[in-house]
């Protein structure tokens, strides 16, 4: 049975200028909210509580990568099912509703997370992180919706950018509590405030954002899994005909390991091996969200002037070249200036690739090709972060049991796990030079 795809039967809106600029500023401000939640739970607040309070020493590592890991195999499992479902049936706002809902709830209710709550800690966190990546698939399915082949790469950029501003202004409004308030109970509160304003800011998206697409009929004999496992395999089996999107996923996969292995333990490098309280911590990731802004604009102008696979080598080199440099740094200023650099370049990486996959999906299924995207991305954060808190605690077992003691063991083990996210950067730039420009060569075959 050959599935028609939705673009087909996409309604015929006539979308003044003034609507699709509100659209473009409805899917910004969504970022803008998620990016909160990144900055406080990921980044700077909840990932330091809960390896420091919540656990504590180096087992706070490992449980952190653990929890990490089994949200990205859930996102795994369900992204490019869900992803299939919401082409054929026009329903990604519908799923974008859902799981943001999910995460802006869980989010909360980590507020109730204290020391020792390990289990509801690891629990709340794993929710409000599978909703948050979920609606990522959705969220980003969008953007062929809201710009054009030629602008996409710009568009994304500025998302991302507006997003990192984002996070930025949901860190300022945490710091001056947590320093004012001292203690752990603002630092919970903190968590109240992320969910808020993470609502509050996706309101425009749900208003103004309309998808282009009306549903189909559902076939006789079928019902939405196995139309969903149907129309995967189908999906699957045609990316045989884009060679470059097999070749850029399995690049980004790799390349994508190493970049979130070192964002999902920033606030924890830093504690451990710079001392950083949590002031420290959040005014260090102010820093690397003002500096990220620059990297979306910047490498979003290199992707459209030089096409995105040069811009994404240029980001890839610049992170990594900081990250080694992570392992022989010794001063909280330079860890700062490293910071500010990493936050320039990680941005570049990631928001061009989110271009990429929308220059080589063939229209119509922007969703099933972003839920593909979804796998490797959401497969990569399972790899990573598992294998950076195996490689942190592993190493600092093995240091301690040479005669360090506990603290600089522990130390020992961070700077080994760094170098085991370096790998993964070079091993994923490799890669990407096999990879042509689809920036270019849209449908690349060879």
């Amino acid at each position: 049975m050959e599935l028609s795809s939705p673009i087909q039967s996409a309604k015929k809106i006539k979308e003044t200028p003034e609507m699709a600029k509100r659209a473009r500023w409805a899917w910004y401000l969504y970022d803008f909210g998620n990016s909160a939640y990144a900055a406080v739970i990921l980044l700077a607040v909840y990932s330091a509580y809960f390896k420091g309070t919540v656990v504590g020493g180096a087992r706070g590592s490992w449980l952190w990568g653990l929890s990490i890991g089994i949200a990205m195999l859930i996102v795994t499992v369900l992204s490019p099912i869900l992803g299939t479902i919401a082409d054929f049936v026009a329903a990604k706002k519908r799923f974008l509703f859902v799981f943001t809902a999910l995460s802006v709830t869980a989010t909360s209710l980590l507020f109730f997370v204290e020391a020792g709550d390990i289990l509801s800690g690891m629990i709340f966190f794993i929710i409000a992180e599978v909703g948050y990546r979920a609606a990522q698939v959705f969220y980003d399915a969008l953007l062929p919706e809201i710009s054009s082949q030629e602008d996409m790469a710009k568009v994304s950029g500025n998302g991302w950018a507006i997003g990192s501003a984002g996070g930025v202004v949901c860190l300022l409004i945490v710091l001056p509590l947590i320093i004012l308030f001292k203690g752990a109970l603002m630092v919970r509160v903190s968590m109240i405030i992320t969910a808020v304003f993470y609502a509050l800011s996706s309101i425009p998206l749900f208003l103004w954002v309309k998808e282009k697409a009306e549903p189909q009929a559902l076939p006789a004999g079928e019902n939405y899994l196995s139309l969903a496992y149907k129309r995967l395999s189908t999906t699957i089996k045609s990316t045989r005909q884009f060679r470059q999107f097999i070749r850029f996923i399995i690049a980004f996969l790799v390349y994508n390991d190493g970049i979130l292995m070192i964002l999902d333990f920033a606030a924890i490098i830093g504690a451990v091996l710079f001392g950083m309280n949590q002031q420290q911590l959040i005014i260090l990731m102010i820093i690397v969200q003002v500096t990220s802004i620059g990297g979306a604009f910047l490498f979003g102008i290199i992707a459209d002037r030089l096409g995105s696979k040069r811009a994404i080598v240029y980001s890839l080199v610049m992170m990594l070249v900081t990250v080694c440099s992570l392992v022989f740094i010794q001063s909280l200023v330079g860890f700062y200036l490293l910071a500010a650099v990493a936050g320039f370049a990680l941005t570049g990486v990631q928001s061009v690739s989110r271009t990429m996959v929308g220059q080589i999906s063939p229209e119509g299924k922007s969703g099933e090709f972003y839920g593909l995207f979804s796998v490797a991305g959401r497969t990569s954060s399972f790899i990573g972060p598992t294998v950076y808190g195996w490689v942190a605690v592993g190493a600092a077992n093995y240091f301690h049991s040479v005669g360090q003691t506990l603290h600089v063991a522990e130390q020992s083990g961070q700077r080994a796990a760094v170098l085991s996210a370096a790998a993964f950067l070079v091993v994923g730039l490799i890669l990407l030079f096999f990879v042509k420009d689809a920036s270019r060569n849209k449908k690349e075959t060879a």
